[in-house]
């Protein structure tokens, strides 16, 4: 009688098998669901970098040029063969110099300076509400960050620049 009661216990019962399923399923599940806000947050990491990158080659543009900020007629665009049409030097020698790339993560088209706007003790003449697109850039002179926010502080070595985050709202970050 005892040799029967072992072989009855053996393997699994179908409520042990549907319970470890059902376990893999909700692991696999929060995989899923967390794994694209990942990707969105490591995207949105890259352009942090990017602008701070950015903000630090427009310093030394500023250096080298007696604290110029480069104009809206040379900062139309940051596409490698614009540039060189337009004979743009920030663009051209501090942002693609020596083969170097600056594109958006997310599509891999190079990020645009869609502006650049003077402020004045009015304000700034641009809209400071996010960007319409990701991979815009507009740079700001005369200006500060405030938050997610751009505002006029005299000085026109002062700059500040907005780009559309994926996550949530937009990056502002000055010189």
């Amino acid at each position: 009688m005892a040799k029967d009661n072992i072989k009855a216990k053996k393997g699994f019962t179908i409520i042990e098998v549907v319970l470890v399923l059902a376990i893999a399923g909700l692991i696999f599940l929060m995989v899923f669901v967390a794994l694209p806000a990942l990707q969105r947050s490591q995207r949105d990491t890259q352009r942090r970098d990017d602008m701070a990158r950015f903000l630090s080659q427009l310093a030394q543009y500023q250096a080298n040029n007696n604290g110029k900020v480069p104009s809206e007629a040379t900062g139309a665009d940051t596409d490698a063969k614009k540039a060189a049409k337009y004979n743009d030097p920030f663009i051209a020698q501090y942002l693609l110099a020596g083969g170097d790339t600056f594109q958006d993560p997310s599509s891999g088209e190079t990020y645009n300076v869609v502006k650049y706007v003077s402020c004045g003790s009015g304000g700034c003449t641009r809209n400071t509400t996010p960007n319409s697109a990701m991979g815009e850039i507009t740079v700001y002179s005369n200006a500060k960050c405030s938050g997610e926010e751009v505002e006029y502080i005299q000085g026109n070595r002062k700059i500040a620049i907005t780009l559309n985050l994926e996550g949530a709202g937009i990056y502002c970050g000055n010189n």
